[in-house]
């Protein structure tokens, strides 16, 4: 394993959390476009339900790969990932919330709420990973792709 891919780990969480962020963004530029505009419901289902997808995957492969490596590098860590994990399934809850909205056809203002919900919690949860987990993460001692580590972003 070459030095780089020792020191890694971090720089990749960030920029998956970067592409998540902008895929939000990306969600709710589409919601703001209304449902006047033409092809407004079909685009906001395909931001959303992608946004949605990428997020879980996000998450699921955290859980799968990334915390369980951490936890055995890292015992003392222990009570913060079960933290992350536990956020990772009450934003899997509300991802659900908002697919529900978008496939029942709810207004654009409707989902708009949704994904303030889900933005708020995303961010905190984002920024407590980011300070509790980066600098062990830098010495991190695992030979995956970063995909199965941190989803397909």
């Amino acid at each position: 394993m070459d030095a780089d891919r020792l020191i890694a780990w971090d720089d990749e969480l960030r920029r998956a959390h970067g592409r998540l962020r902008a895929a939000l963004e990306a969600t709710r530029s589409a919601a703001d476009r209304g449902a006047d505009a033409p092809d407004a419901a079909a685009e906001l289902s395909l931001f959303c339900i992608g946004f949605c997808s990428a997020l879980d995957g996000h998450h699921l492969s955290e859980d799968r790969a990334l915390f369980p490596a951490l936890r055995a590098e890292h015992p003392e860590l222990g009570e913060v990932i079960d933290k992350l994990m536990q956020d990772h399934s009450m934003l899997a809850h509300l991802l659900g919330s908002l697919r529900t909205a978008v496939e029942g056809g709810e207004s654009p203002e409707f989902i708009e709420r949704h994904l303030d919900g889900v933005g708020a919690i995303m961010e905190s949860h984002f920024r407590y990973e980011e300070r509790e987990i980066l600098t062990p993460l830098r010495a991190l001692h695992l030979e995956r792709p970063v995909a199965d580590v941190l989803g397909p972003l």
